[in-house]
């Protein structure tokens, strides 16, 4: 992976690539993001620079030994571990990412390193409920490679994806190298859940936030991808909210039935609200309870974005809402009950129950706490 590869991003590249030449390269970077936005490339891009023999122009060559084995994940000075697990395990089986290094290699190149977990653990078949962990059993691995002398660079390095879902025990022993890292070892930590992580390990690390990737630069992707009409590639870059996989996904209509299912989710809720209609909100919420938690995050996002599309169209910022169909009829409505007044704690309501979720929270007392208190501005409003 070359940073040119890489969409958008490219303040970040230059100074990623300014530290790696002035030789300040921190023992332990914590690649953080939103899925889709870059962080797995950006993180890939810096461990093939570090290793290339041939470096020019700000990028790894990839044309010398070093690089071509980096692309591979076959360079003997590099590890590479990430969530792993199969169906059907047999009790006591240890499963480690090298069993999976071939498929994850090809995943890798044909996704071009944007993909979320969920994406991965498709491809793993690990049917709904299955996920993927990193063991303890890994990490003692992951130590003992350390400890043998570099091959062919001058430097060793280690790829953790996803590093929230280590096990407690995996974390600690992590966390003690973290403390006293070997000279010219450096470890690079990819997540999409920050929170997730232990604080000890977080403040080990040096952070590197990856922002969305810039609207323009989606644009030129839509473009790419057949949308020919260039108001139309906008209106999608928008709505992508700066994911390359959530563009692709809107491009395939992959999302088309269930985005649907949400607004009349959404709007059937606010209509209530409007009405003071506690009980109709507790029935939805019993019905989206019993969803995947795929499926109520899915859901949840879906409505904060509606919230802050209306609360655009109050402001008087419709020309840069980019909202069709129902969805824009509706909104257009809604819209004077949605003000600066309220918008932030509806949208804070929303993110912290999605953070509940995922931490396997009660989704029906989250959920119930999450509308009645997105629905009190409104029932106040239509009480005046």
């Amino acid at each position: 992976m070359r940073f040119k590869d890489i969409i958008g991003h490219e303040e970040l590249k230059k100074k990623l690539v300014r530290n790696i030449d002035s030789g300040r390269i921190s023992h332990a970077q914590l690649f953080s993001g939103q899925m889709g936005c870059g962080t797995l490339p950006l993180a890939m891009a810096c461990i093939q620079y570090i290793h290339c023999t041939c470096r020019h122009d700000g990028d790894s060559c990839g044309e010398c030994p070093s690089c071509k084995m980096i692309s591979t994940f076959a360079h003997p000075d590099h590890q590479t571990i990430f969530p792993v697990n199969k169906l059907k395990k047999k009790s006591g089986e240890m499963v480690l990412s090298s069993e999976f290094l071939p498929l994850w290699r090809e995943f890798f190149n044909k996704t071009g390193g944007y993909f979320s977990a969920d994406d991965w653990y498709a491809e793993l078949d690990l049917g709904k409920t299955l996920k993927g962990l990193i063991s303890t059993k890994e990490a003692e691995n992951m130590i003992l490679n350390l400890q043998l002398k570099s091959y062919s660079s001058p430097y060793k390095t280690v790829l953790i994806w996803l590093p929230e879902v280590m096990k407690a025990e995996a974390s600690n022993r992590i966390l003690k190298i973290l403390e006293e890292p070997w000279d010219n070892t450096v470890f690079f930590l990819v997540t999409e859940r920050e929170d997730l992580l232990l604080s000890t390990i977080i403040s080990r690390t040096q952070s590197v936030y990856v922002p969305r990737i810039e609207s323009e630069e989606l644009i030129k992707q839509a473009i790419l991808m057949g949308v020919q009409d260039t108001t139309k590639a906008r209106n999608i870059s928008r709505l992508s909210g700066g994911s390359l996989l959530e563009l692709k996904k809107i491009l395939s209509g992959a999302d088309n039935t269930q985005q649907r299912e949400n607004f009349e989710i959404f709007a059937s809720i606010m209509r209530n609200s409007y009405k003071h209609n506690h009980i109709e909100i507790l029935s939805a919420v019993e019905d989206i309870a019993a969803e995947s938690i795929e499926r109520i995050i899915g859901m949840l996002i879906d409505f904060s974005r509606l919230l802050r599309e209306a609360f655009m169209i109050h402001a008087g910022m419709k020309e840069i809402s980019y909202l069709w169909g129902e969805e824009a009829v509706f909104c257009q409505k809604f819209a004077p009950f949605i003000d600066s007044e309220d918008i932030e704690a509806m949208i804070e309501n929303i993110e912290q129950a999605i953070r509940q979720i995922r931490q396997n929270g009660n989704a029906k007392i989250i959920l119930t706490h999450c509308f009645l208190s997105i629905c009190k501005p409104i029932e106040r409003k239509n009480l005046k």
